[in-house]
């Protein structure tokens, strides 16, 4: 999920509307496979880095359960979600018995295709129901009350700033409350460095460039749908969310990132103060911006409104067993062992980079240590921190790509044409309404 591609969305939509030719299931998994003589095999789809995580602990749970022969497939991302998609649609066939699914397709899986996945409180998963970080819970839980998944990565948000351009312009980090004292901070760091605060492609062109924009929303406990799936993109959390995006963006302080690889080349030449990303940043800037060791630092993010919740989980992925399995017993233990003892996820987390979901895995003294890329701050105890504060649930829906490229499209006009964010949203989620059949939120 670190870079999510609009596409797999697109046939999500292919496959709800039933355009997607059934016949073309026969994408191969070992989900629906006659069980052969000796050990039972069953097939685990997920994409890198997390496969390499999963792979480790399962040569463990063989040892452990010798009847058991566990594969573990790196199909890719986004390739993953057309395997899945086009699987689910024609009624299973062809899935793979454990299959690793983000937040944003996991609901539409629910909803568009009931019994694609297994119902895991059959097989004793309820008992897991506190163990996982707040917030995601309510995502396993279909409206029947069945339990689709495991929580296995979480992604709360982090504000990611280089030290020395915040000294250089004399801001205190710890001064900055909520968003709107960043963006005076973002001026002052303008002026004194010529670094701009954050980054956004200013032309929207794909769905990571409403990454801070559903941050803001969900610090707020709110996202383009309530739980009950009404549509609130007009909703006052979202327009004070693009509110503040139009502020930085007449303040000057947003970098247009628009262009490949623009982004990278503003943080490689010290033109971007702050990072607003996520948990999977602490490993991903050491390795991508080595030259940059001892040059940030990490906080939780500014408040939306002063005294306001600074917690958002903005992206987390799960894993399921497919309900057309022939082995879910066999899937189920797989993903019991994988997901639920401290250790194991811990090893998952060390070969794979996957902050892991469940809260006892935080008691291991990695996620207290000192890092050199941070200057010796314990990077990693700023996202339990946020966790132990708690987060929000976050509903995607079946309908989360329409009103993605749909919020794309307002905060386009907000930033290019400096259009209102009150009304380029009520227009939106006009637009919503009529796309989806969902009615608007009180």
């Amino acid at each position: 999920m670190i870079n999510p591609i609009t596409n797999r969305r697109a046939l999500l939509r292919l496959a709800v509307a039933g355009t997607i030719v059934l016949g073309a299931a026969a994408c191969g998994g070992g989900g629906a496979e006659e069980k052969a003589s000796g050990p039972t095999k069953i097939t685990v789809w997920t994409w890198k880095p997390a496969s390499a995580g999963l792979a480790a602990v399962a040569k463990d749970f063989e040892k452990a359960n010798p009847n058991v022969k566990v594969d573990v497939q790196d199909i890719g991302n986004p390739a993953i979600w057309d395997k899945i998609t086009v699987g689910m649609a024609s009624g299973g066939k062809g899935l793979a018995d454990v299959m690793h699914i983000g937040v944003d397709y996991l609901p539409g899986y629910m909803d568009k295709f009931p019994g694609g996945l297994a119902d895991l409180r059959k097989l004793g998963a309820d008992k897991y129901k506190d163990a996982f970080a707040k917030g995601l819970w309510p995502t396993v839980t279909g409206k029947d009350g069945g339990v689709y998944a495991l929580p296995w990565e979480v992604n709360p948000i982090g504000f990611f700033y280089r030290s020395d351009l915040f000294e250089k312009a004399g801001v205190d980090p710890e001064s900055i409350k909520t968003w709107d004292d960043a963006i005076e901070a973002g001026k002052k760091i303008k002026e004194k460095t010529g670094a701009y605060l954050i980054g956004i492609n200013k032309p929207a062109t794909t769905e990571s460039d409403m990454d801070f924009y559903q941050s803001l929303l969900q610090q707020q406990g709110a996202f383009y749908f309530n739980l009950q799936g009404d549509v609130t993109l007009n909703s006052p959390a979202a327009v004070q969310a693009m509110s503040i995006i139009k502020r930085m963006n007449d303040a000057g302080v947003i970098a247009d990132t628009s262009g490949t690889g623009t982004k990278k080349q503003l943080i490689n030449s010290g033109k971007m103060a702050v990072l607003p990303w996520a948990a999977w940043a602490v490993g991903y800037m050491n390795e991508g911006f080595p030259d940059q060791k001892g040059l940030w630092r990490v906080m939780q993010p500014p408040a939306v409104t002063a005294g306001g919740k600074r917690t958002a989980i903005v992206n987390s992925t799960y894993l399921s067993v497919s309900g057309t399995s022939p082995h879910q017993a066999e899937a189920y233990k797989f993903v019991e062992y994988a997901l639920t003892k401290p250790e194991t996820i811990n090893k998952v987390f060390k070969e794979g980079g996957v902050f892991p979901a469940l809260t006892a895995a935080y008691a291991d003294p990695m996620f207290s240590s000192p890092s050199d890329y941070f200057g010796g701050q314990p990077a990693l105890k700023t996202f339990v921190d946020s966790l132990t504060e708690g987060a929000d649930a976050t509903y995607y829906s079946g309908d989360y790509a329409r009103a993605l490229k749909i919020a794309n499209d307002a905060q386009t006009k907000v930033l290019l044409k400096g259009a209102d964010p009150a009304a380029a949203l009520t227009e939106a989620a006009q637009q919503l309404t009529q796309q989806t059949g969902r009615k608007l939120a009180e």
